[in-house]
């Protein structure tokens, strides 16, 4: 990630001199193995390994991870590195690299995988372009990348002058790619096809309302719907997901209460196995709004929830522990929070102190 960047959305950093409280945070269970990836500029020194709720002595070498992807062939984890020449790099279980390469583009921010063909996208922000690379299926190494340039602009001269993708995902039904980009106002869509490893056929696959800026865009799990959250404005889109890969507004909510005052921005978006309650974190405002979601994946606001932390850039649900975790970056912090059986959060008052935090995993 750039200087310049940053300064758009961070400002300065607060202090990370923050203590961890209370008991491990995840000592329910043996061999609970996570990783936290970190900005150096804000005082991260590496990729943090989390054993059994305890922070262990950060990997140096992998700096400015801002987001990765395990599951890759031989037991890959694939990380990016977030800077003007990116690049995605494939790790074993030792953090030893089994094989990098550039992204083609700068600041890559989000990667995405198709396990069964062994193909992997990435999303390069400031140059808003889509990187595509077919996966060593023996050792899960990334060959060269296949660049896909987007095109368009938006209101924000500050934020919009040029593209900016900062999403990746391929379709359940394996056959597309789309990519939320936040400069052009828009979803790209490429067609993908598994048994060649290839994506053609670049298309818009929804115009966003000018100057909204989406950021990011999670699935329904059951039901021919998306989500897409805004960082520009603080609102999502309900969309529904076409057969051509397409997709139209079906309706917009609101992520703030109404009457809110000040500048805030949204990160992330996710939903549960189930369907039943998604979630959006809120940077400035440092909240998680809880929408519960009815049959047909119509939301209602149930909750906004503070994170315990300044700017709470990634979350990561773990329903199997009952447990949501919140990446709050400036304050270099990740509190927990408790997943009622309605979705619901509860703080339950227990951090990890991880300076410049931005991104959590399961591995």
């Amino acid at each position: 990630m750039t200087t310049t960047r940053r300064e758009v959305m961070a400002g300065a950093v607060a202090a990370t001199g923050l203590a961890a409280m209370g008991e491990p945070l995840f000592a329910r269970a043996a061999a609970d193995r996570l990783i936290a990836g970190t900005y150096a500029q804000e005082g991260g020194k590496g990729l943090y390994p989390i054993v059994d709720g305890h922070v262990a002595q950060p990997v140096t070498g992998i700096v400015n991870a801002s987001y990765g992807v395990a599951g890759g062939p031989n037991g890959s984890v694939y990380l990016l590195r977030e800077q003007a020449e990116g690049r995605v790099t494939s790790y074993g279980p030792d953090w030893t690299a089994r094989g990098g390469v550039s992204t083609g583009g700068a600041d890559p921010c989000h990667v995405a995988i198709d396990r069964a063909s062994a193909c992997l996208a990435v999303a390069n922000y400031s140059s808003g372009s889509v990187a595509f690379y077919r996966l060593d299926r023996r050792t899960g190494a990334p060959g060269e990348p296949q660049l896909f340039q987007h095109r368009g602009t938006g209101p924000n001269a500050e934020r919009q002058a040029g593209p900016h993708a900062h999403w990746v995902g391929f379709s359940p039904d394996r056959r597309w790619l789309h990519s939320v980009d936040l400069g052009a106002d828009a979803i790209f869509a490429y067609r993908f096809d598994p048994v060649t490893r290839t994506l053609t056929d670049q298309r818009i696959a929804w115009q966003a309302p000018a100057g909204v800026g989406p950021r990011h865009m999670v699935r329904h799990p059951t039901l021919p719907r998306a989500y897409v959250v805004c960082e520009l404005q603080t609102r999502f889109f309900m969309l529904e997901a076409l057969p051509d890969g397409r997709f139209r507004t079906v309706g917009e909510r609101a992520l703030l209460p109404e009457g809110a005052t000040g500048p805030s921005f949204a990160a992330h978006i996710a939903i549960d196995r189930a369907g039943r309650t998604l979630y959006v974190s809120n940077r400035g405002a440092n909240t998680i709004t809880v929408f519960a979601l009815d049959a047909r994946g119509e939301p209602r606001v149930v909750q906004h929830v503070p994170t315990g932390g300044n700017w709470p850039r990634f979350f990561l649900l773990r329903e199997g522990r009952g447990e949501m975790l919140v990446a709050n970056e400036r304050s270099g912090t990740v509190n927990t929070f408790q997943i009622g059986r309605d979705g619901r959060l509860t703080a339950i008052g227990r951090r990890l102190t991880i300076p410049g935090v931005v991104f959590l995993a399961e591995v």
